[in-house]
């Protein structure tokens, strides 16, 4: 099945937001319920890590909503490293991630896993 995406969030491994991107038509969030969304989202899905009984659990990976779904991708990698300018743990202000990252998100319909 396929779901349009609406906002992307890039948390890094402190819980500091590091790039948000609003594709929605529903208005922009200001920039500190955008932190505070990250901050609450990046609070659930560790203690959700330690809370679980499953050994090495990799904490919430789906919450849905009545009119929205909320997923989490961890990735090791990203793209934004390989601009030698960037520092790690900082904003993410690259262009060519911003021109990739469009790209892959005009395509109108995104699959996600697990839908």
């Amino acid at each position: 099945m396929t779901a349009a995406i609406y906002s992307l969030f890039i948390i890094n491994k402190s819980g500091g937001l590091i790039f948000y991107k609003d594709y929605g038509s529903a208005g922009r969030m200001d920039t500190n319920d955008s932190l505070r969304l990250a901050s609450l989202w990046h609070s659930m899905h560790a203690i959700s890590q330690q809370l679980s009984p499953i050994v090495a659990c990799s904490g919430i990976e789906l919450l849905q909503a009545d009119t929205f779904d909320l997923h989490c991708f961890q990735s090791l990698t990203d793209y934004v490293l390989k601009n030698p300018f960037y520092e790690m743990e900082m904003p993410i202000r690259c262009e060519l991630f911003d021109l990739n990252l469009s790209q892959a998100t005009q395509k109108n319909h995104v699959a996600l896993l697990g839908r």
